[in-house]
Formats: structure tokens, sequence, C-alpha cells
């Protein structure tokens, strides 16, 4: 799961609250309610020793003959998840779609939206049309202001161009938001793609080239200018690199914190010009936190040494980019053929109203959120993720009691902030206003700038303004879940309250193994190398003692080292400092759920069920849920540019730490997961 907000390439998502007017549409489910489920039993390999490699132990004859559908990149549990919102979902768009609601209400507005998207005729015969007024902008482009100018333009639009500005709360006034600016510019996944000179990423190398020359002819250059534009793009994205930082010093929150006066940024770099950007961008304060300021400095400086018509070209192609998804499908093709083929492998593009649905759902999510949890979540699983939690709350409580390296200074406030966190489960209690939203079944592309409008006016209204706790950073449909630090809060989305990770009808076993294990990975990120920096109110604050911390801190070494060990492809290894906050959540995310399944009946419990003891089927339970088979592509970025662990070693790592593993699969010294006590990571 994740510790930060998703992100979804196309025009980006804004929060705001408001209350909207429901018009019920009618979708019948696709699958029957109220069925019991359980674990896969057929997909054990029961010739595999559990202490050898329990991920294929639980998945192997799944593995062995499970296939990646020509239209993803991988397959297997949350795949399968997918597909199950997927369903719903588009049976909620085929029926807003016909319903003929009225003016103004969100079945009409996400209905309207569809049949847009839909209208492939229309939106053909337009091309490149609808953004031709911003490729003539960036002709009459004349100097580094005109650029930046453009730039704001764009991001209040939904396209981000060489500035990502973020509103959140301030790090070390969580009561109050702040305009954040982040490091931006690249077409390449991560800064080191830029310098590394394997095959597999010159490969892709020459497929973001091959993509930028598609969008500079589609847009009317000759191809030998389109390719020597897109040689000339990638040489001002290799400075751009240059002054980033990677992803590992991403992670730290007290070094990706600058918080300074307006006036101040402007004296030092005035080609930026943050005062006259910052009124572009709509944006009223005195002061701003510029995460990573040598990424603006690096940019002032590029603004001065960089020809204007590479930076026109590069403006511009950016722009079709930034756009692709939302144009003629010789666009759509160029951006698949980048995007989803040569960084994931993925062979085929997704059915058009699939695409649809990611897009509606970055745009209008809590409008169709609506919806969705209208037909297909219940106030039954609610109450019952709520027991869950509450569960794991305790048995992570008792554990903070018993930690032998922690003081009962640094455990007290530890427990209190463990003890308020808040909990969000299912969708908001708040809504979000779309009412201002305009779609046109006949203008696709305008259709979706008037959500990003909308989306950002209400998010710039944030500025310098008290925090709305209510705010989801997900929509309902998601499957993910998150622990905002800023808020101290845990946030469970309906989408993610599915079967394999949960089934209201379903045993405690299988629940507390799949989404119990999910919430106590969250609730873990409060307590890993970039949480525990953040006190019970979410500002950036030191709560430890001095001891404490210094011990913590060699835990989390402990745990580098020990995923630092895994091999991924080849000499590819998982990279345990980038991932540590990830991996440590996951270790301490299995314990709680372990702990807090034996609080129930069930969990104490000794009868077997299909030959298996409690224990054995929540480890399961645990591993069923984290079943997948994916291209090597997709390995390869994801060791690269994800903060989470291939899903083999999200299997492994915690099973190799956790004692009740061991003893329930009677795991030998012999075995290769194997660890002796004193090489386990005990932290939570």
């Amino acid at each position: 799961m994740c510790s930060t907000l998703l992100v979804i390439r196309p025009i980006k998502l804004a929060i705001l609250l408001g209350l909207v007017v429901v018009t019920s549409c009618h979708p019948p489910a696709p699958d029957a309610e109220g069925q019991r489920k359980t674990l896969s039993l057929q997909f054990i390999d029961s010739a595999v020793i559990p202490g050898n490699d329990f991920a294929r132990y639980a998945n192997g004859k799944w593995l062995d003959t499970a296939t990646i559908p020509p239209t993803e990149y991988g397959a297997g549990a949350r795949w399968e998840m997918d597909d199950s919102v997927e369903a719903h979902v588009h049976l909620i768009l085929e029926s807003a779609a016909g319903a003929h609601a009225a003016t103004g209400t969100i079945t009409r507005q996400i209905g309207d939206l569809y049949l847009a998207g839909m209208d492939t005729l229309s939106i053909d015969h337009r091309g490149a049309e609808p953004v031709e007024p911003f490729l003539k902008a960036i002709d009459s482009i004349r100097d580094a202001k005109d650029i930046l100018l453009f730039a704001a333009s764009q991001i209040r639009i939904g396209f981000p161009l060489l500035i990502s500005q973020g509103i959140a709360p301030d790090k070390k006034n969580s009561s109050r938001n702040i305009a954040n600016y982040y490091q931006f510019g690249l077409g390449l996944p991560d800064r080191d793609y830029y310098v590394k000179k394997d095959s597999a990423t010159l490969a892709l190398i020459a497929a973001y080239k091959l993509y930028l020359t598609t969008l500079f002819t589609l847009s009317g250059d000759k191809p030998a200018a389109a390719a020597q534009k897109a040689d000339q793009v990638f040489a001002l994205e290799s400075q751009i690199a240059v002054i980033h930082k990677t992803n590992v010093e991403l992670m730290d929150p007290r070094k990706n914190y600058h918080k300074m006066a307006v006036s101040d940024a402007q004296k030092a770099m005035p080609l930026v010009g943050w005062e006259t950007l910052l009124k572009a961008l709509g944006v009223s304060s005195d002061s701003i936190n510029i995460e990573q300021p040598e990424y603006y400095q690096g940019l002032n400086a590029l603004l001065r040494s960089t020809p204007l018509d590479i930076w026109k070209s590069y403006l511009r192609v950016h722009t079709l980019d930034n756009a692709a998804n939302y144009l003629s499908h010789d666009f759509e093709t160029a951006s698949f053929a980048y995007y989803d083929q040569a960084l994931n492998g993925q062979r085929q593009i997704k059915p058009r109203w699939q695409r649809l649905y990611y897009i509606i759902d970055a745009n209008m999510g809590e409008a169709l959120g609506q919806l969705y949890v209208q037909h297909y979540f219940s106030a039954a699983a609610k109450q019952r993720i709520t027991e869950l939690v509450g569960n794991l709350q305790k048995a992570f409580a008792a554990r903070i009691d018993h930690l032998d390296w922690m003081g009962d200074s640094t455990r007290k406030t530890a427990k209190e902030k463990l003890l308020s966190m808040t909990v969000k489960v299912g969708y908001p209690d708040k809504w979000k206003d779309y009412t201002q939203v305009v779609i046109q079944k006949d203008r696709y592309f305008e259709s979706l700038v008037s959500a990003a409008r909308n989306n950002y006016r209400h998010n710039l209204a944030k500025v310098d303004q008290p925090v709305d706790h209510s705010e989801w950073g997900m929509t309902p449909p998601t499957d993910n879940a998150y622990y905002n630090a800023a808020a101290n809060e845990i946030v469970f989305p309906a989408g993610i309250l599915t079967f394999p990770m949960f089934d209201v009808a379903s045993d405690d076993a299988l629940n507390y193994g799949g989404i119990g294990m999910v919430i106590g990975h969250e609730m873990t990120h409060g307590f890993d190398d970039q949480g525990a920096q953040f006190d019970k109110d979410g500002n950036l604050k030191n709560w430890w003692q001095k001891d404490d911390l210094i011990r913590f801190k060699a835990k989390c070494e402990q745990i580098i080292r020990l995923y630092n060990t895994f091999t991924v492809l080849d000499s590819l290894h998982v990279n345990g400092r980038y991932t540590q906050g990830e991996n440590t959540a996951d270790v301490g995310g299995l314990a709680i759920a372990y702990d807090a399944f034996k609080l129930t009946p069930e969990g104490r419990d000794t009868a077997r069920i299909d030959g298996l003891t409690s224990d054995q089927r929540f480890f399961l339970s645990f591993a069923q849920t984290w079943r997948k088979k994916v291209t090597d592509a997709s390995l390869r970025t994801q060791v690269n540019t994800d903060e989470h662990s291939p899903g083999k070693y999200r299997i492994w790592g915690p099973l190799m730490n956790n004692p009740s593993f061991y003893q329930a699969f009677n795991v030998r010294p012999e075995n290769a997961m194997y660890l002796a006590d004193t090489a386990r990571v005990h932290i939570w």
C-alpha cells in the first residue's frame, strides 16, 4: 500500500469540499453478495517446503499456470481486485450514460463525460485542434518570464510543466496549509535513467526519444526536424536531471522542507521570478515551501543558458505529452507505446471504457465515488473494518508496551500518537463539489479542462487556510490505502475492501491476513523512518529520547541490509534504503495483524479447517493477497522508481522476521527463509 498519496498520470486531481445532489442510477450487481469466500487452496504447491519459499508454496500452482493479459503488465490478486472494481464502475458509467438524469446532477455529469470520452469519431476528427491555442502561445514566447507564465497557465488546467505545485499542511505547522513546490521537468521516470548505460535503460531512452519525435511529427514537424528537436529536448532534460535529488534523498522530510519568504526566493532566483510566477498561479502568500531549492536554483541557471528555441521545443512536446491521452488515436497510441509498452511491457492498450474510468476518476473521482459506494459498499463492511482497526490498535499498543529497546518516555509518546490516529473507511463524510464543472458531450478535451480548473480553483482556496481534516487524498473506488503523516490518519477507500484482501462474510484468518496486514502496514507508517519524525498532530518534530532514536535508527539499518540482499532480476537488487519505509511497514504490519488475529475467538481456536491450523490459514491468506506475476520491464521500472519492494519480497521479508510463522510452518535453520533470532528485525 502507500505511505504517500496516489498520483495518476491524467489531469491531476485537486481537493475540495462541498455537497452535491446525487441522482441515483441503478446498475445491476455483477456478482452475488454474501457468498462466503475463503483461501485458494488450489494454488498451494505442496511439493515446496514452506520455509524455503513461502511465496511459491502458497501460490506455486497459480504461478505455473497464470498468464499476463495483453492489456496488463501483470496478473495476480491486486489485478483481480481491480477487475472487480472496474466491473462495478463500468456498469455505473454505462447506466449513467443512459439515465437521462437531470442537468446538474452528478449522474448527468458522469454520464455525459463518459459519452464525450467514448465519442472517438469526434475526438479523432479534431486531431490536435484542442491544444493548438497552447502551441500558438508557445510560439509567441519571448523570454524566461514568458516561459514561466506559460507553465503557470498550464498548471492551472492540470498540465504541469517545469513547476510542480501542491497545497498541503505545513510540515512544521500542520494546522495550516502552505503552497509547496517540488522538483519536476523530466520525461523519463527518474534522474538516474539519464546517466545509466545498461542495455535496458538505453532501450528505454530510445523508446522515449521515439515518443518525443512522434509527438513533434504529429504536430506538424518534418521527420528530420522532429528527431533533431527530440535530441535537443533530451539533452536539456539531461541537464535538468543533474539538479534533481535522488529517490533516496527525497525520502527525508527534514531535508525536503525549506520554508522561505517569497521575497527571498525572488532574490535568489530572479529568472524563475517567484513573485510574478505565484501571481500567475493565483497564490497569494508571503511564504512558500520549496522542497528542493537546488532544482529551482538550477532551473534559474538553465533559463539563462539554454537557447529560447530549445525551451520552446521542450514546452511544445511536453504540452503534447500532457494532452496525448485526451487527443486523437495517433497521439494516444504514441503515449501507450512509451508509457505502457516500453516502461511496463504491456502488449495491448486497454479497452476505451477502462481508460476512461481512470481519467474520470482522476478528474471527478468523488462524484463517481458517490455512485460507487451507493451500490457497492455496505454499512456492514464499514463496521467490520472499523472493528478490525480497533483490534489492531490494541495489538499495536500492546507491542509498544513490550518493546525492549524503547524507554518509558518515548513509549508513552508513541502510544499517544498511535491512539490519536484518525481512521477513515470507505468514503468521505462530505463530498467535493463539481457544480461548476461544464461537461460538453462534443468537447471531451474542454470538459476535462473544466474539471481540472474546478479542482485547481478549490485547491488554491486552501492556501494559508486552516487544514480541513475531513478531506480525502484518494477516491472511493481506489484499490489502495495510505497513511498521511501531516494529519496522523490512516485511510482505506472502498475499492481496497474487496476480496481477496477483504470479504465481509469471510472468516478472521482471511481478513486479518489480508486487510488486517494492510491496516497494520498503514499504522506502522506512522513509525517508519519518515513517519517517526512527525508527532501525533502531524508536525515535523522530534518526540524521541536521544538513546531511543539511536536504537531505532540502528534497527532501520538492519532492515535496509536485509532487503539489500534480495535479488530481483540478474544483478538487479532491491534498494533497501529507498524501500526501508515500506519494508518497515510490511514487517510491522504483519506482526500487528497477527497479534490482533490472536485476540479473536478464531485466532485462539485450535481446530483445523481444510487440514490447516488457524495460524497457517492466516499466513496463507497474507501470502495469497500478495500473489503477482509481472513483466520484466515493469519489475525493472518498479525497482528503479517505486519505494515498495517487489511482490515476492513483500511476502518473504515480513515472514522471515516473524517467529509465529516459523512455528506455524516448522521453519528450520536449513531453510532458505530462516534467519537466526539475532538477525531478525524487531522494530514494532
